[in-house]
Parts: structure tokens; C-alpha cells; sequence
């Protein structure tokens, strides 16, 4: 697991390949957006450069979270042929001393942009911090653990950017925690489903999360039942007319656009425990899709206007 002495362009490569971006850009962005959405336009504040820096913050964040992981997990990974090629920790690719390193880099540029958000956003940033830390470090490890498992990574991985983006430009959600509770269902469904596609090596590595105290039936109840209720705050949150209605007219043509995806693995390429497994990458696509045209939209009224 350890080599220090890769070439540099190699264990560049393998710091690239640690934050595993690729996995989490898809709905960090959509999140932070709809997040600065949902505070500037019912308060009619223009957007400017913070949503940029609260943005790249998230980004950041949620890199930091992968890569203290795949550190943290190095030891297990190694047991797993498939699991040990992805990880560069375990594969040599870099060395722990350097994966450390270059996590206190991104947590230091992570805090400097959450502070151009403001004293909320830093707050708010530093707690998602910290989870990421708290989450995977071998001493808490709260993902080894039944209900802090997901409590944590549900949080760190969604409401807590979306919160980020609205406090940006605004202290007072309202209604808007409803959508702040939905986007956290959502990612509890995520995370349940993750337990249960590894569900044969964390028991393996004698790991005691929601999955394995739940069982893999339960495990999949909860899974939909997580939707079922994200699908109620969201719908109780348009009823309020927190999102504008013409966006109802993007959502045909986004569902026109997945269609021309068709997945044959789930979102982290992997083979799709269910049916919803596949759904992922689409909704992914119909999610930006809306997000990017009501971002447009609200651009293109602040310069006219």
C-alpha cells in the first residue's frame, strides 16, 4: 500500500483519482445552486460571485469526504481485488503520508471559500467539515455505525450544501426546509442503497451499519420509503410555490433527455443493485437540466432588470 516513490506525474494522477470527482459533481453543483436559488429569488437579491466561491466550497467539501475514505478504507479495500484498483492508497499509486497531506490543503482552501459566503455559510461549511472528517476516521467512524451512518453522510452529502447555498443569500428558509429535508431523504436513500450493493464486504470487514442491523429486505423498504417521503416534502414545497411553476414545462424535455442515456450500471458505475440503480444517472440528467434553466432564467432577468 505504500509508495513514495512513484513518479510525480503518476502521483498526481493518483491525487486526481483520491477525490473521485467524477461521483459527486453531478449533484454537488445542482444542489448549491438551487440552494442560492431558493433565497435570492423570492427576496429579489441579485446573484454575483459568492455562489461561484460557495460553490467550489461544496466541491471541496464533499472531495474531502472521498478522500479521507479511501485513506481511512485502504486497509479494507486491500481485501477486495476490484475495490484495491480504485483505490490509490491501496493500489501504491501515492502514499498515505501524501493523501494526508494534500486533505489538509483541501480543507484549508475549503474554510477560506466558505468564508466568502458569510458567517452562516462558514458555520454551515465547517460542520460539513467535519462531518467528512468524522465520518470515515478510523477513531469515530460514524459510517460504521447504525443510524450515524446515515444521519452523517445524508447531511454532509446534501442538505448541508443545499443550506450552504441558500444561506449565501439569505437567513431565514422557511418553507424552503422542506426542500432542505427532501434532498437529505433523497441521499439517505443513496446511502442506503451503497450499504446494500457493499453489503457482503462491510460485513465482511465487521462493520456494524444500518444495512446489516436492518438486513438486506428492510434495507431496500427503507430505501423506497426514503424516496416516498422526499417525494412529500417536495411536493408540499411546490404546493407553497417555492419553485416557479414553468419549470413544470422543463421537466418533458428533460425526461426526453435521459432517455437518450441508457444506463447499464448505476450512477458510480457499478452494477445497479435494482431498478433504481439505473434511474440514477437520468435523474441526474433531468435534475441539472431544470436546475440549469431556471439558473439561466434568473441570470437573464438580473441583467435586463
Amino acid at each position: 500500500m505504500a509508495s513514495n516513490t512513484a513518479p510525480l506525474r503518476e502521483q498526481l494522477n493518483g491525487l486526481i483519482r483520491l477525490t473521485r470527482w467524477k461521483e459527486y459533481i453531478p449533484f454537488v453543483i445542482p444542489l448549491t445552486i438551487i440552494g442560492a436559488l431558493l433565497a435570492a429569488k423570492p427576496h429579489d437579491v441579485s446573484m454575483d460571485w459568492r455562489l461561484i466561491a460557495v460553490t467550489l466550497g461544496n466541491i471541496l467539501a464533499v472531495a474531502y469526504a472521498f478522500m479521507i475514505n479511501d485513506i481511512e478504507d485502504a486497509p479494507d479495500d486491500a481485501r477486495d481485488p476490484a475495490r484495491a484498483a480504485k483505490n490509490p492508497i491501496t493500489s501504491g499509486q501515492i502514499g498515505v503520508r501524501i493523501g494526508y497531506a494534500a486533505c489538509r490543503i483541501v480543507a484549508a482552501a475549503t474554510l477560506i471559500l466558505y468564508a466568502l459566503g458569510g458567517v452562516e455559510v462558514f458555520f454551515i461549511g465547517g460542520l460539513t467539515l467535519l462531518l467528512s472528517h468524522l465520518y470515515s476516521w478510523r477513531p469515530v467512524r460514524l459510517k460504521a455505525w447504525p443510524v450515524t451512518d446515515v444521519v452523517s453522510h445524508s447531511l454532509m452529502l446534501s442538505g448541508l450544501l443545499l443550506l450552504a447555498g441558500y444561506f449565501t443569500y439569505h437567513n431565514d428558509p422557511g418553507i424552503v426546509w422542506f426542500v432542505a429535508l427532501g434532498a437529505t431523504l433523497v441521499s439517505v436513500y443513496g446511502q442506503l442503497y451503497n450499504q446494500l450493493r457493499d453489503y457482503d464486504m462491510d460485513k465482511a470487514a465487521g462493520l456494524h451499519n444500518t444495512a446489516i442491523i436492518l438486513g438486506e429486505n428492510n434495507t431496500r423498504r427503507m430505501m423506497y420509503l426514503s424516496i416516498a417521503l422526499a417525494a412529500i416534502c417536495f411536493l408540499t414545497a411546490i404546493v407553497q410555490g417555492v419553485f416557479p411553476f414553468w419549470l413544470a414545462l422543463v421537466i418533458p424535455v428533460g425526461i426526453g433527455v435521459s432517455m437518450l442515456y441508457r444506463p447499464t450500471t448505476d450512477m458510480r458505475g457499478t452494477v445497479a443493485v435494482d431498478a433504481s440503480g439505473l434511474m440514477q444517472m437520468q435523474f441526474l440528467i433531468i435534475t441539472n437540466l431544470i436546475v440549469g434553466v431556471w439558473l439561466i432564467e434568473r441570470i437573464a432577468s438580473q441583467l435586463i432588470f
